[in-house]
């Protein structure tokens, strides 16, 4: 397929290219940074009538599309002040899905993130692992992915052939970060991802998945890594921080409180690249 993937050049962007690419695709990065070349476009996607052409066709990049990968945001709050962070990532993917519409373009995969589902996750959750079903915002930069889930909700109603999935992606951490893990021993250390993190490959391969699984409709999908970021069992982490919680009965030892069951029944997600294994080989190589 011709693919365009938004916000190309950040760290899930990059390796979402390097993953369409390798499967075959003709790819499109389109954002504000990159390299310049014949398969990246600087793209003011807060502009509608930038966005809207980018789509219909670019001179020497593209002559249209068959899907659009959109992973463009400010990706946290305090970047920006807290409204600007709602106002840009709002009108961002706005012009993106309704440009792709406007486009022709059925196939559209937006990534959606854990701060829908309550992070910090100060309220407990109903039960562990949480799953699709939980919907909660405490930040603007949050309050922006729930909007966008539901205008995506409305959209596919519109086109009928329309498919967009919303795949919500947890800290996504890159091949050389696992440095980080130092702090897995410390109960504490992820506490408010529910100690979820997903290596940046395996986001990627979710996408790929998702584009390829792609049905009418709208859907929400958990990404995250299929163990926790934490050297602490599982039950344990779950008792000292959210007491009373009901856990699912049979919980691996290290499983995610993140549930991505649904990802691995209807996509085939599976994670390979598991933070035990990244962090013994960052810590060879120190």
């Amino acid at each position: 397929m011709r693919i365009a993937v938004t916000g190309s050049s950040g760290k899930l962007g990059r390796a979402t290219v390097d993953r369409l690419r390798s499967e075959g695709h003709e790819v499109a990065g389109f954002d504000l940074t990159g390299t310049a070349g014949v398969g990246f476009t600087r793209v003011d996607l807060a502009d509608y009538g930038q966005t809207l052409d980018s789509m219909i066709g670019v001179t020497a990049r593209h002559e249209g599309l068959d899907a659009v990968v959109h992973l463009a945001a400010i990706p946290v709050n305090g970047l920006v002040p807290d409204a600007a962070t709602f106002q840009n990532n709002m009108t961002v993917s706005f012009n993106v899905v309704h440009a792709a519409m406007r486009a022709g373009i059925r196939r559209i995969v937006t990534a959606s993130s854990i701060t829908a589902m309550g992070f910090p996750f100060d309220e407990p959750p109903a039960a562990l692992p949480i799953d699709e079903s939980t919907t909660a915002a405490n930040n603007t930069y949050a309050l922006a992915k729930v909007a966008e889930e539901a205008m995506w909700a409305q959209l596919v109603r519109w086109e009928p052939e329309m498919s967009i999935s919303s795949l919500r992606f947890t800290n996504v951490v890159a091949p050389d970060e696992y440095g980080t893990f130092v702090n897995a021993s410390d109960p504490a250390y992820r506490r408010d991802l529910l100690f979820s993190y997903v290596d940046s490959r395996d986001g990627a391969a979710a996408v790929a998945l998702a584009l390829a699984h792609a049905t009418p409709g709208f859907e929400i999908y958990d990404v995250a890594a299929s163990d926790t970021g934490s050297a602490v069992p599982t039950a344990e982490l779950a008792a000292l921080h959210f007491p009373g919680v009901p856990l699912r009965p049979g919980l691996g030892e290290f499983e995610t409180l993140m549930s991505i069951d649904k990802a691995r029944a209807r996509l085939g997600f599976e994670p390979e690249h598991l933070w035990r294994d990244g962090y013994a080989a960052h810590q060879l190589r120190a």
